[in-house]
């Protein structure tokens, strides 16, 4: 069971049985997000998901490849704690930085290091791709 929440503690969540994946992602939309040089996003299934406490605001942006991006956020801290292609969608994008127990990012995949800031190392042997990765 993995546990995180928002940064004042009003919002919380968590996720039971493994992630399906691990992205650092380094687009621009990312970059903005995080206010830093990548964001990281745990995927799980939507039915290992729950809010626990708390009630999200949501946001909504296009995305590069037509779709659109729901962003679920602490309407008192304005912390992120998940993102979804839909609220229909099978999975959901936890932001990693929100959960209690840090992240091993020795085997997350990199996406969208053709946005990738100059300086940041991507270690040898990682899986990358320049934009999102191919599906299945």
């Amino acid at each position: 069971m993995r546990t995180g929440g928002c940064q004042c503690g009003r919002l919380r969540c968590e996720s039971a049985g493994e992630p399906l994946a691990l992205h650092v992602c380094h687009c621009r939309e990312c970059q903005k997000q995080s206010a830093s040089a990548f964001g990281m996003s745990l995927t799980v299934p939507r039915s290992s998901f729950s809010l626990t406490a708390g009630e999200p605001n949501v946001w909504s942006r296009p995305t590069d490849n037509g779709g659109r991006s729901e962003a679920a956020f602490c309407p008192a801290c304005g912390s992120r704690v998940w993102r979804q292609a839909s609220a229909t969608s099978e999975t959901l994008n936890v932001k990693a930085g929100s959960l209690d127990k840090l992240i091993d990012l020795a085997s997350a995949v990199h996406i969208w290091v053709s946005r990738k800031l100059r300086g940041v190392v991507i270690p040898e042997g990682l899986e990358q791709h320049p934009r999102e990765p191919p599906a299945g």
